[in-house]
């Protein structure tokens, strides 16, 4: 089987996997909502916890996320194991998969509670706009989360330490310093224990910021090629681009949270909830947050993929190294099993990135400056 013919069946099981998992959360919550027994869960979450707000609170979201994560399992099994293992892409043992996967479950669920506690807070605080302070609030931790998930949370998953190629490392420092991003060092990242695809980053914000390079980069790509992706990764830094999506995401979390308290303080009263105030509403907050996310999507992705090329653009400036370039993604599309020729369709609503045949198109047409 040719390589597209593989990569093109690759992502089309993987978007039907991501379709019907969205469709089936949202069948879920949907059902919890009209039925009632969102209702009921608050009510025996209070008797649990003795009537007290947050403790009602708590019970409620642990158990939902629970419910919602057994739901979602085999699709998430299959997607993450079966999946990358009947493509050739996984090296992962099973058993790691489910610590992996436990794991997130228990910081996302925490993450989750402490998101929920705040907007129901907020709710009784001051019904009326709530939803300004909470996209205040949840904007601060976006940029948070954006400086510490390489220090807190990177860790957590995958081993990472310093590079010990000190020629390349060097290198890249030099290479970040020409393009006016400081870093705070090289990193490797151990990717060879769970996948064969490659991958780089340069991760965090001001302080925080380090490059990481996947270990199974670093064993088949020669020093210009990382250089070159490296360069593309410092554009996002240079162009703000990080700070762009953030305005956008905290863009998008305010209308969201909008459009939210309108269906909440209209519908929540229906379904056996006592006002938007009630914990027995957040499956309706969800579903209106989510629907808000999906119709935005191709927005997003667009956003994103004109970030790609214009990042292309200035790594192909900074190291005038077109063979590198091109080698690189053609490297990278093979061996992360890339869709070349995405349809338009296809292309804005799952792709964030140009397909790897118009980034090389465009490479090839980009006229550097000779200065």
């Amino acid at each position: 089987m040719a390589n597209e013919d593989k990569a093109t069946r690759y992502h089309r099981l993987r978007r039907r996997v991501s379709i019907l998992s969205a469709g089936l959360g949202a069948l879920f919550l949907i059902v919890l909502l009209v039925s009632g027994l969102s209702a009921s869960l608050r009510s025996a979450s209070a008797q649990l916890a003795g009537n007290t707000f947050l403790g009602t609170i708590a019970v409620y979201v642990v158990v939902l996320a629970l419910l919602y994560d057994f739901l979602q399992l085999p699709l998430a099994f299959y997607e993450g194991v079966t999946l990358e293992r009947r493509y050739g892409l996984s090296t992962e043992a099973t058993a790691r998969w489910w610590k992996d996967h436990v794991k997130g479950l228990a910081i996302g669920t925490a993450l989750g509670l402490a998101a929920v506690v705040a907007v129901w807070s907020l709710i009784r605080w001051n019904p009326a706009s709530w939803w300004l302070a909470a996209s205040f609030g949840f904007s601060l931790v976006v940029v948070a989360l954006a400086q510490l998930a390489p220090v807190v949370l990177l860790p957590l998953f995958y081993e990472v330490k310093p590079l010990a190629r000190e020629a390349l490392a060097g290198r890249l420092k030099t290479l970040a310093e020409r393009a006016g991003t400081p870093i705070l060092g090289t990193f490797e990242w151990r990717l060879s224990d769970r996948t064969k695809k490659a991958n780089a980053a340069l991760a965090g914000l001001g302080r925080t910021r380090r490059i990481l390079l996947s270990d199974t980069l670093l064993a088949d790509y020669s020093d210009d090629e990382i250089e070159v992706i490296l360069a593309h990764e410092l554009a996002h830094h240079v162009h703000h681009d990080i700070w762009r999506a953030i305005v956008f995401e905290t863009a998008l979390i305010a209308l969201g949270f909008y459009i939210s308290d309108a269906v909440l303080t209209a519908w929540s009263g229906l379904f056996g909830a006592m006002g938007k105030g009630d914990i027995a509403a957040l499956p309706l907050l969800l579903l209106t947050m989510g629907a808000v996310s999906l119709v935005l999507m191709p927005l997003r992705n667009a956003l994103s993929r004109s970030h790609e090329r214009r990042a292309d653009q200035f790594a192909l400036t900074l190291t005038r190294n077109l063979d590198a370039f091109v080698t690189a993604m053609k490297r990278l599309g093979a061996q992360n099993l890339a869709e070349e020729e995405p349809s338009a369709i296809v292309e804005a609503l799952f792709h964030s990135h140009p397909s790897i045949s118009a980034r090389i198109s465009a490479a090839r047409s980009f006229k550097l400056d000779p200065t």
